[in-house]
């Protein structure tokens, strides 16, 4: 039998959203039906990885997919790809000197550390990083200023790590690559739109499996078929230490196909469920709360809990971790004095057992 107390392990209330360090997200009822049938199963996986593509690349309305195992490894095998534009001796030899065009040009406000660096992930494909822009602003017109003949593509980060004011558009970067003829790679890892990128004209797009789409462990990389089969190429090279497994193959898989079909938990749905929350927060003496949306301007909602008594925001969110259940929140703001709760992965029990919580530390 599984439990937390078997592991010795903490149950943990995710209050920060869906975040790598703990998990993610949960997974549905088919999601692990899928998984299960994957497991039970064997098949050949070759086929498995080109029939799934081929299978969610018409369901989002692109040419190809290619299923890998995170976004992380989704940025360095596209990384891989644009490097050895379908070259076998490449795969096999990911860092030869033969290979000069390596320059991967990206927005210096998009080089963030989302858990590692984005240029850990580029440099693992066997890219060269060339930052282009400042930390608080970049144009199409620095985009320009640091293409060379040595440069491979574009990388252009969608996410709300990312420096958000004065930033070129997808669609910015869309006009540059084209005009250079270069391939430009979007990691939306989070986002939730899984048709925007691509019909904005990206050449590679790629997303986490398990957090918008609440899939099990998983990536996935879409786009321009070409660029997708060189991306699946490198399954023989640096994809083979990063590869999936089939059952969350399957899973994920189904996990799109929910997802498109369901769609997630709209804002106004949040704001309603915060609600309650608010009010018992704002009964709290040193506490004032109220609900922020989502800094990069998605469609999500969370309670913005400003910590004004004796105690710090950070003093607040490391008692909160402290304790069985252990309670995880946003931490971004915590040198301002706030801390956040995401409430996408919290039922109401929770929501009450966190009140409770911040009653007994703020007493």
């Amino acid at each position: 039998m599984i439990s937390y107390e078997k592991f010795g392990l903490k149950e943990v209330i995710n209050a920060s959203g869906r975040m790598t360090i703990l998990g993610v997200s949960k997974v549905s009822k088919n999601v692990l039906a899928a998984q299960r049938f994957g497991g039970e199963h064997f098949f050949e996986m070759s086929d498995l990885m080109i029939q799934t593509g081929k299978y969610l690349a018409e369901l989002l309305q692109t040419e190809d997919a290619q299923i890998v195992s995170s976004a992380s490894a989704g940025i360095a095998q596209s990384v891989a790809a644009v490097i050895g534009e379908g070259s076998l001796y490449h795969a096999y030899h990911p860092y030869t000197n033969r290979i000069a065009k390596r320059e991967i040009v990206i927005p210096k406000g998009h080089n963030v550390d989302y858990g590692t660096p984005v240029e850990v992930m580029i440099q693992q494909g066997g890219g060269r990083v060339v930052e282009t822009g400042y930390a608080n602003m970049c144009s199409a017109e620095h985009l320009e200023l640091m293409i060379t003949p040595e440069t491979a593509a574009i990388l252009y980060v969608k996410s709300h790590h990312t420096v958000q004011k004065s930033m070129l558009s997808v669609e910015d970067a869309v006009k540059v690559a084209k005009k250079y003829k270069l391939p430009l790679i979007i990691d939306a890892a989070a986002e939730e739109d899984l048709f925007h990128y691509t019909q904005a004209g990206a050449d590679l797009v790629i997303y986490s499996g398990a957090k918008a789409i609440e899939g099990p462990s998983a990536g996935l990389v879409i786009g321009k078929k070409q660029y997708v089969e060189w991306t699946r190429l490198q399954s023989k090279g640096i994809g083979r230490a990063m590869k999936i497994g089939k059952d969350n193959v399957l899973g994920f898989t189904q996990a799109v196909e929910d997802y498109l079909a369901l769609g997630s938990e709209s804002g106004e749905m949040m704001q309603q469920r915060l609600n309650p929350f608010i009010a018992g927060v704002n009964q709290i003496a040193g506490l004032e709360a109220k609900i922020v949306q989502d800094g990069a301007g998605r469609d999500i909602y969370r309670a913005s809990v400003k910590v004004i008594g004796e105690k710090s925001a950070q003093t607040v969110i490391t008692e909160l971790k402290a304790e069985n259940p252990a309670i995880y929140t946003r931490e971004y703001q915590a040198n301002n004095g706030i801390v956040e709760f995401d409430v996408r992965s919290v039922n109401e029990q929770e929501l009450e057992k966190i009140v409770r919580r911040l009653q007994e530390i703020m007493r």
